[in-house]
């Protein structure tokens, strides 16, 4: 398959399209020339009838949104396909995971089943918000190195009902669980790193993914506080021994004392970066929200809390110290350095999400379900999971304002429109289409009999059946901290 530079097509990608038609049970040829569509198309995806257009789908305007309502993807063998495709390392060798929540809004869709309440902020008067919709749990692989590119390797609906926190340990046991198998990690390899954001309980999931060759590293809100270590039981001393040590309040400088690690890196965005790092220190658990059907004593679950502090931010806003729990203790220079790095890296699921958004149209289709909006979520995942595959092969079109980039450097949104070029030298299984004709519809004038059934919204309601009452948030003006975990 040669290439219009001379080179020839990557196996991986055309082994990877052959793995993803095989995963579509149901209107294959249809699904995979969409996904073409979406690749070859120019611009941002801006509806699902008008890719009829491009010279690459060869079927109807009415085929794409009858594939997303009639189609079938084996979710299973899709999930297997995108972990045994390379996958990037960090700067030590190792995998770095990140897991994100982000949400298709759909306010004023009153058909669609199974929305419930997603947090927004931004919208209106940059206040944070709660709109109805279908959130998404998404889990990457990180690259090193400053760019936009991720490695989509599983993608979670989250149903009415359900736990976040257990939902993200389940779905990264089972992406961990398929890396193991296909070679990615082996004994004796560094422990992979699962990266989050303040939204997620690092130390339950350390705890949950404890039998798994993985560490947690989660930035923590400001307001917390911490347990030292409790100090040994005094001879003679009657009671109970102590569980928890002295406070560490991350707001209280005083109660921090001298760090086990501190570091000072000169960097390019932000100038010098300061990390400080103080080993063991434990939440103070309590049997409540999630711990609450744990017998006996909770456990002790001790990690290093990391402090970064930048000198500026590119924006030019005011930097704020930044603090990170790691599950591992015992962390020395180096570790505590990669650690902080690692998180910054964390930042690059947002460009994904944008491209999957703005670009290539994830949330632009009114979808009536949930099980049409997650085969067109998986297909976005497979053609993004392309693109990449893609990176070196596609030429650059570059735009006469444009800077010369390496093809290594090219963003996603620059990579995808050269893809068209690309496409004849692939592989390409879907079938020529039979010729049809369309059905002859509803006569006109007749009314529609059989209207669409209604849904509310999912919220939370209390123990006894009855919706809580709603009462007036006021943001306080002398904030406790939060001495529970």
């Amino acid at each position: 398959m040669p290439h219009a530079d001379g080179r020839r097509a990557d196996g991986e990608l055309s082994g990877f399209r052959r793995a993803f038609y095989d995963s579509l049970t149901r209107r294959a040829d249809a699904l995979f020339e969409l996904g073409d569509a979406v690749l070859c198309t120019d611009g941002p995806v801006r509806s699902i009838a008008e890719l009829s257009l491009v010279g690459e789908h060869r079927r109807g305007h009415g085929s794409g949104y009858a594939a997303l309502a009639c189609g079938g993807i084996d979710i299973a063998r899709l999930r297997t396909a995108l972990s045994a495709v390379s996958i990037p390392r960090a700067a030590d060798g190792r995998l770095v995971l990140a897991v994100d929540v982000t949400s298709w809004l759909r306010p004023e869709a009153h058909t669609g089943r199974q929305r419930i309440l997603c947090h927004t902020y931004g919208r209106g008067k940059d206040q944070h918000m709660m709109v109805p919709g279908w959130p998404y749990s998404v889990v990457v692989a990180l690259e090193s190195g400053r760019g936009s590119w991720t490695v989509p390797l599983d993608a979670v609906r989250l149903a009415p009902g359900d736990d976040a926190a257990t939902v993200t340990a389940a779905q990264v046991r089972g992406v961990v669980d398929r890396l193991v198998v296909a070679g990615h990690w082996r004994s004796g390899d560094p422990d992979i790193m699962l990266v989050a954001d303040a939204g997620y309980d690092g130390p339950r999931l350390a705890h949950v993914l404890a039998d798994l060759p993985i560490t947690v590293l989660v930035r923590m809100r400001s307001d917390r506080v911490l347990r030292r270590p409790a100090p040994p039981h005094a001879p003679g001393t009657r009671g109970r021994p102590r569980r928890h040590g002295g406070e560490f309040a991350f707001g209280d400088p005083a109660t921090w004392g001298e760090p086990d690690v501190d570091t000072r890196t000169q960097t390019r965005l932000y100038g010098p970066a300061h990390a400080r790092a103080w080993d063991r220190l434990h939440p103070r658990l309590t049997h409540r929200i999630a711990w609450a059907g744990h017998a006996g004593n909770l456990p002790i679950l001790e990690g290093t809390v990391i402090r970064l502090q930048v000198d500026h931010l590119p924006s030019g806003a005011v930097p704020k110290p930044v603090w990170l729990w790691h599950s591992r203790t015992g962390l020395d220079p180096v570790a505590v350095d990669l650690s902080w790095q690692a998180f910054l890296r964390r930042f690059d699921i947002e460009h994904t999400f944008r491209m999957l958004k703005q670009t290539l149209g994830w949330t632009t289709p009114k979808l009536r379900s949930p099980e049409q909006a997650d085969r067109w979520t998986w297909l976005l995942l497979a053609t993004y999971t392309q693109l990449r595959l893609a990176r070196g092969l596609a030429a650059d079109l570059r735009r006469p304002w444009e800077r010369t980039v390496s093809p290594e450097r090219m963003s996603p949104a620059r990579l995808r429109r050269g893809f068209r070029h690309l496409r004849p030298h692939l592989a390409c299984p879907a079938r020529v289409p039979k010729p049809s004709r369309p059905g002859p519809g509803r006569p006109a004038g007749v009314p529609n009999t059989e209207p669409a059934p209604r849904h509310d919204v999912h919220t939370a309601t209390s123990t006894n059946g009855q919706k809580p009452k709603q009462r007036k948030k006021t943001k306080s003006t002398t904030p406790r901290p939060r001495r529970t975990g």
